[in-house]
């Protein structure tokens, strides 16, 4: 491609904070994603790009490096730099991965094992609803916009986390349109182009795509932030992000011994440490919810969610932190929508109150989709690996050759959709794990095993291992 029109494309890309090499792959990455640089495009040479922007080539070539690691785009030695993926005669309409083809163009003949969360309300949220009407009609001299949240809502929050045993004012509470607006206002806070962001690798690739839209560089530790503290003195990141509990995607679940000394070393060092709590209270009967990291430290930024453990669509979530923080990222929310849903967080408040129960009574059927998966797996896959967990909602399968996607694509032929393990490890590995979630009625994960299984049948790996971009998954 001709580094003029590549260059006229990305406009004023270096109108940021932070090194140049970082903003030029945010601008480079922005025309990938958005699809204005479509895959299979070849990528002016190093040379030619940086006479044309008039930096460095050093520039150049450390911006295709972090999109070249990130999956977005690959370089050969003789034949150049173009945009990962292959190229199509028309441009699609929409992302081609599984996740957002489950929500954007819904197919009634495909099942889907990628997009994690509840299928149905439960009719504790119907009631919740109807037990907050009266006080809705009454409502008088106020026009609702809370960019904070409700104070019923903060509340609420608060005394579910001293429920914990974790003191909390409802001032420490900012409530969120889910645990996605949280990440991504967090990472508009925290982060400018070039920062560094410790996280888990494998983790939610949803926290990934947060990060890098504010053109951060992410390292990856292991599960559970493993080496945390000698990466915190080799890389002063400016931000950390783990799930401790049922991590997404391994299940794996952090011991509170490792919990206290992730969360003081945080503290010590000075580095925030976003605790990702979403899944934390989805165990199975007799598994006890931990603590979270912020009963160990105060300074640590906590985030929860009723999308998961209640309904996708009951978009409510929020952040714990210090006040001033929470002030900080209230005025950052009031720019971008004024506020969540009013009776959304009306029906939250009440329904908090009764989550536990709610939860424990849901348990034994999670459990029972999660057996009854492993074992069709196990029945008709029995070469692939799927440890089980002890709550969430997804298992980490590995396959015992290929590449996770592109069976992801044979997989979606044979209407399954799954999602392949590079798009959630930053570090470029985990090319031969899917996640696969067990929310679906048993006898809908039986069909599901059956087709993979067709599929599996059918597959050849390619020649040359596949790495698809980073996909959002909720």
């Amino acid at each position: 491609m001709d580094p003029i029109n590549v260059t006229e494309r990305l406009g004023r890309w270096s109108a940021g904070r932070g090194p140049l090499y970082a903003l030029l792959a945010a601008g480079l990455r922005r025309l990938i994603d958005d699809g204005d640089l479509s895959p299979g495009a070849t990528l002016p040479p190093d040379r030619a790009l940086a006479t044309a922007l008039a930096v460095g080539r050093s520039t150049v070539v450390s911006a295709y490096d972090l999109l070249h690691d990130e999956g977005r785009i690959v370089r050969r030695q003789g034949s150049g730099t173009r945009v990962a993926g292959t190229p199509r005669a028309d441009r699609p309409g929409t992302t081609s991965e599984p996740m957002f083809l489950d929500l954007l163009e819904p197919r009634s003949d495909v099942i889907s094992l990628a997009c994690a969360a509840p299928d149905r309300p439960p009719s504790e949220l119907t009631e919740s609803y109807a037990a907050i009407l009266p006080a809705l009609a009454a409502t008088t001299d106020d026009i609702g916009y809370y960019p904070s949240g409700h104070p019923v809502l903060r509340s609420a929050v608060a005394e579910y986390y001293r429920g914990r045993a974790v003191p909390t004012d409802p001032a420490q509470i900012l409530v969120t349109t889910g645990g996605q607006q949280a990440l991504s206002l967090l990472a508009r806070a925290y982060l400018r182009a070039g920062d560094r962001v410790l996280v888990e690798a494998p983790t939610y690739p949803g926290a990934l795509e947060a990060f890098r839209e504010e053109a951060a560089v992410l390292a990856g530790l292991p599960p559970g932030l493993e080496g945390f503290a000698a990466a915190v003195r080799d890389q002063r990141p400016a931000l950390a992000y783990v799930i401790p509990t049922f991590q997404n995607p391994t299940g794996s679940v952090l011991s509170t011994l490792a919990r206290r000394r992730l969360a003081e070393t945080a503290a010590i060092e000075g580095v925030p440490l976003i605790d990702d709590e979403v899944l934390a209270e989805l165990g199975f009967p007799g598994h006890e919810t931990p603590p979270p990291l912020a009963t160990f430290a105060d300074t640590v930024i906590t985030i929860g969610s009723l999308s998961k453990s209640v309904w996708g669509g009951l978009r409510v979530g929020w952040i714990r932190a210090p006040a001033p923080v929470v002030t900080k990222l209230a005025r950052l929310r009031a720019v971008h929508d004024l506020g969540g849903n009013l009776p959304a967080q009306l029906a939250a408040a009440e329904l908090l109150s009764r989550l536990d129960g709610l939860l424990r009574g849901q348990a034994p059927e999670r459990a029972r989709r999660h057996d009854h998966l492993r074992a069709e797996l196990a029945r008709r896959l029995p070469d692939w690996e799927t440890p089980a967990v002890e709550g969430g909602q997804t298992l980490w399968v590995r396959l015992p050759h290929g590449d996770g996607a592109s069976f992801a694509q044979a997989a979606l032929r044979h209407r399954v959709s799954i999602l392949a393990g590079s798009g959630l490890d930053p570090t470029g590995g985990s090319e031969s794990y899917l996640r696969i979630h067990f929310l679906h009625p048993l006898e809908t994960l039986s069909v599901a095993v059956e087709r993979l299984a067709e599929a599996w049948r059918t597959y050849r790996p390619p020649a040359r291992p596949t790495t698809a971009p980073p996909a959002l998954a909720i």
